[in-house]
């Protein structure tokens, strides 16, 4: 802060800090205009997140406009902060992150130099000590393991040779431990890393592999893998109830030279919603096409209750199949419904009717099945009853052609599978379950932009499943699947996949 004793006797001195000061308050102005609109753009982003639910941003989109805005409004509080020379008046709300116990603690002491007094010359003691953590890191660091195995021979009839065997590996005569392909495949299929990237990230410290090399690694552990995903697709079929949803995967089709669509097809079980102890699980399946048939035969016997969205091909899929009764997706009926708000009373009204819903069960999330379906019955069914009388008589008023019709039809069409969750406590209201599982497919999708052959999609689906289950069950993916290629290629039985599993290696 200035003080009067810090004035200038000199009038142009006096001049010259003035238009200073001048200028930092101009600077200030500029820099408080400019935080005070990255903070309306974070609420209006937040809002959008987090408030009236929205599906017209991309949750991934807004992550990435999210963190550069407040990337740029760290930066203009900064600049403030230096063109005023104080403190800011208030400290930013930041999560800083918390400091895990199981860190290694490098401590530093910075002390001063002199421990005699500046008053007297006597000598100081410690009174005490301030305490910072800072949170540090190592870039990823590469070792040789040097695997020596010494020959031995009998002196009495030098006939005889010993020498313990060699340990087993994924990539037999190759160079990686299965802790580096382990590490290649997270990269790749759960930070959505591209091998060519890995390989230019390997370059820095001096390691250079081919991304063909790397590709080769994945194609050896993706072969060791799949009896798994396998395992884990078979263990769905005897489910009770399925989530099933299928997106794009662009593969590369040597023969045009250009790119062909396929299929990733999920199947996802999540009963934790009505109190089952079953854990989580999705698998994926490729396949060339987006066929009905594809579906049927990933499910193979399946019987229950198949979870989906308003595809037609599960439709077709149920009257081939009396076994599989559908359930669909109210989310998918909102969002035709969303997008006509602005301009229709009617979507209007059916999205209120549709929130009541949808309030009701997350009163009831987490409860047993049979709480859940009394809860539907007694306060939901009216509601789901007068929204079908609702849309019966705007459908008879509204022109055929017109987007609100189209809404409505698709919703009337399908009445029977969205009003099939009232009798029964195990459905949910959407198939979000498997939607979420779908993303981490268009993530990689956006990156590696297209798969390298058909075999490559396959191999994408069972390294996928994998990762994507270690998640649900809160598994460390890099752990797991370096133990779990280990303990195949040691020979694991193949008859004993289960005992693989990654939610087995929870707790």
């Amino acid at each position: 802060m200035l003080m009067e004793a810090d004035l200038p006797d000199d009038v142009q001195a006096l001049r010259a800090l003035v238009l200073e000061q001048a200028r930092e308050i101009d600077a200030l102005k500029v820099f408080k205009a400019e935080i005070e609109r990255l903070k309306a753009i974070i609420d209006a982003l937040q809002r959008h997140r987090f408030g009236r639910r929205s599906e017209q941003l991309d949750p991934d989109q807004f992550e990435l406009a999210l963190e550069e805005v407040e990337t740029a409004l760290a930066e203009a509080e900064h600049a403030r902060d230096n063109a005023s020379r104080a403190p800011a008046e208030r400290l930013r709300k930041a999560n800083r992150g918390s400091l895990p116990a199981h860190l290694e603690r490098i401590e530093q002491v910075v002390d001063i130099d002199d421990k005699a007094c500046p008053c007297c010359g006597g000598a100081l003691h410690q009174i005490g000590e301030d305490v910072a953590e800072r949170l540090d890191v190592v870039p990823t660091t590469f070792r040789v393991l040097v695997t020596r195995r010494p020959r031995y021979g009998c002196r009495s009839c030098e006939s005889a040779v010993v020498q313990a065997p060699a340990p087993a590996r994924i990539v037999e005569g190759g160079i990686p431990t299965e802790a580096l392909i382990a590490q290649v495949l997270v990269a790749k299929y759960a930070d959505h890393l591209p091998l060519y990237r890995q390989a230019q990230i390997y370059a820095r410290q001096g390691i250079q592999l081919d991304r063909s090399t790397l590709a080769d690694w994945v194609g050896r552990a993706a072969w060791y893998l799949r009896p798994l995903r396998d395992h884990i697709l078979e263990r769905l079929r005897r489910s009770q109830r399925l989530f099933a949803d299928e997106t794009t995967a662009p593969v590369l089709d040597p023969g045009r030279g250009r790119t062909k669509t396929g299929q990733l097809w999920a199947y996802a079980r999540d009963d934790r919603p009505w109190g089952a102890d079953d854990p989580p699980m999705v698998a994926y399946v490729y396949a060339a096409d987006r066929r009905g048939e594809r579906a049927e035969a990933h499910l193979g016997d399946f019987a229950g209750i198949l979870q989906v969205d308003g595809y037609g091909g599960y439709a077709a899929l149920a009257r081939r199949r009396q076994q599989i009764s559908l359930a669909f997706c109210w989310a998918h009926v909102r969002r035709k419904f969303y997008e006509l708000a602005d301009s229709s009373p009617v979507a209007t009204e059916v999205l209120r009717r549709v929130a009541l819903i949808y309030a009701i069960e997350d009163e009831v999330r987490g409860s047993s099945a049979e709480q859940r379906r009394a809860v539907r019955h007694d306060r939901s069914r009216i509601i789901v009853d007068d929204l079908r009388q609702y849309l019966d008589a705007r459908n008879r008023q509204v022109s055929a052609k017109s987007k609100i019709g189209e809404a409505i039809r698709y919703a009337l069409n399908r009445w029977d599978g969205l009003s099939r969750f009232l009798d029964d406590g195990r459905i949910d209201l959407d198939s979000n379950t498997v939607e979420r599982s779908i993303r981490p497919l268009a993530l990689n999708r956006k990156n590696a932009l297209f798969a390298g052959s058909d075999e490559g999609g396959d191999n994408w689906a069972v390294i996928a499943t994998l990762i994507e289950n270690c998640k649900l069950s809160g598994t460390n993916p890099n752990i797991w699947l370096t133990e779990t290629l280990t303990s195949l290629a040691n020979g694991h039985p193949a008859n004993s996949v289960g005992d693989l599993m990654p939610w087995s290696a929870v707790g």
